[in-house]
């Protein structure tokens, strides 16, 4: 573990969040400061909701998407010297009250990307969102090489260490790739992904997702597919996904043994 102790921020990325954004950044003030707020082209009163609050809003003229949004906060994180970022979603599903445990987790074990791993019942109404995650859990674990649990969730907590390291498109048609090709790009960096089970609320929101089971896990599947082709499908990787360790740890912790017993001869 760093010696340095970790500067955080939260970052919420929001559009058309009236009815929920306060709440969510109130709570977060309680527990990390500063909060940042990017407002993604929001046409309701999303950011005037926050006016008497110690948060920064950031704005983009039009709709970006959460990809756009959640890299315009890293950035300002960045430039304010935060040396790790909190992210959650703006739509009430997060409490923020488990920023503590994510945080703690983080801490216990350096270099790592920390996920709030949502529990929720197989029900009439979620089985489709479930099983769509499922499935994205299966291909971004292949293509980390580790067993990756919610990798949808969008409640993280990342080092700027690996922030600073990213070079990953952010275009619209990306809103929900960029968070799955996170996880992959880190793993290779050597930033394996841990996980925290959270209580997830229903979205109170009046409006639906914008998460789109099938275009999104089928825009994340091709992303995976063209990184595990490139990679000669990577069954290494699937093996330790299904299995275990990351195959880059194993490898570390071979290293460790090997020195190990050659200072003892």
């Amino acid at each position: 573990m760093n010696d340095q102790q970790p500067i955080y921020a939260v970052v919420i990325p929001a559009f058309n969040e009236e009815t929920t954004i306060l709440a969510v950044a109130q709570e977060s003030l309680q527990h990390v400061q500063p909060v940042i707020v990017v407002d993604d082209g929001s046409t309701d009163q999303t950011a005037e909701v926050l006016q008497h609050l110690p948060v920064t809003v950031l704005h983009n003229s039009t709709n970006c998407g959460k990809a756009a949004s959640l890299w315009k906060g890293f950035q300002y994180a960045k430039q304010c010297g935060i040396t790790a970022v909190v992210t959650l979603d703006g739509d009430g599903q997060h409490s923020p009250a488990d920023i503590p445990r994510l945080i703690a987790r983080a801490e216990s074990i350096s270099s790592r990307i920390t996920i709030g791993a949502r529990r929720r019942p197989w029900t009439r109404h979620t089985w489709h969102r479930i099983l769509a995650n499922r499935i994205a859990d299966f291909w971004v674990s292949w293509a980390s090489g580790h067993p990756i649990a919610d990798s949808q969730s969008g409640f993280r907590v990342y080092p700027m260490s690996l922030i600073t390291q990213l070079n990953i498109p952010t275009n619209r048609e990306r809103s929900f790739v960029f968070e799955s090709e996170i996880l992959v790009e880190g793993a290779k960096l050597g930033f394996w992904s841990l996980s925290v089970p959270i209580e997830s609320d229903p979205r109170q929101s009046p409006r639906p997702s914008y998460f789109r089971p099938v275009v999104d896990i089928a825009r994340i599947t091709r992303m995976i597919a063209g990184k595990l082709l490139a990679k000669g499908l990577a069954l290494r990787n699937l093996y330790h996904a299904l299995f275990g360790q990351p195959l880059a740890q194993q490898r570390s912790n071979l290293q460790k043994v090997a020195s190990s017993h050659s200072s003892h001869q």
